[in-house]
């Protein structure tokens, strides 16, 4: 179980990590300015397993892997959105980072609620309101592919047991 934070519309990578930040790439130095100029208290504040709410287009603009990787390593277990931007969807999959698309589950839930989430069945609840939620649910592959932390591992996983 994890808070939510929640975030509007068309966040974009650099929100997520400002471009003035990107010249290290150290999981842990993206974790530190996650989000900082948008909510300046969620890098020193997020929890290990708490949850990110967006809006529509989540993670537009540029391409770098460092958005979803900032999220990630600032402990984020999950980030529920109504939609993602294309290559921030790959991305947070390479990477190993577990997205939902579901636009009532983000209706649904505010800053500070207590949400659990069961990626392998893609439900969300809200417990502090008492609802839950169905994502679309990711094919098996995907969800192995994040089981195993991303596509690196999983490609080194499935050729170490060939």
């Amino acid at each position: 179980m994890g808070k939510a934070w929640k975030f509007g519309n068309d966040i974009d990578t650099d929100v997520i990590i400002p471009a003035r930040y990107l010249n290290r790439f150290e999981p842990e130095h993206l974790a530190a300015h996650c989000m900082e100029d948008t909510d300046a208290s969620f890098a020193a504040n997020v929890q290990p397993g708490d949850i990110m709410i967006g809006g529509k287009n989540f993670g537009c603009g540029s391409s770098r892997e460092h958005a979803p990787l900032a999220i990630k390593a600032a402990g984020v277990k999950a980030v529920i959105a109504e939609s993602y931007a294309r290559i921030f969807y790959r991305n947070a999959l390479n990477i190993g980072m577990p997205i939902l698309e579901c636009p009532e589950a983000v209706k649904g839930i505010e800053s500070g609620d207590e949400i659990e989430v069961d990626l392998q069945n893609s439900t969300i609840q809200n417990v502090s309101k008492g609802t839950s939620f169905q994502a679309t649910p990711f094919p098996p592959f995907m969800q192995e592919l994040i089981k195993a932390g991303g596509l690196v591992p999983y490609v080194k996983e499935k050729r170490k047991n060939a």
